[in-house]
């Protein structure tokens, strides 16, 4: 359902962060994503709305592109 999941768990795990810590940072910026929910993005099986990448994107400290596999 999403082409990203693959690259938000590298960069979640290179960012040093649990699925739990994600969720909290991204819940200080407005975007409500439950632990669980990450694991369905990260394989594959929960579609990702445009603000949530965007969230991901600026917590990871990654690019769009970079989650896109476009880099």
């Amino acid at each position: 359902m999403n082409i990203i999941g693959q690259r938000v768990k590298e960069a979640r795990i290179n960012a040093g962060l649990s699925q739990q810590q994600l969720s909290n940072k991204l819940e200080l910026m407005a975007v409500y994503v439950c632990r669980g929910s990450l694991s369905r993005i990260e394989n594959g099986e929960r579609a990702i709305t445009d603000i949530e990448i965007d969230a991901i994107s600026k917590v990871l400290k990654v690019s769009l592109d970079y989650l896109f596999g476009r880099e």
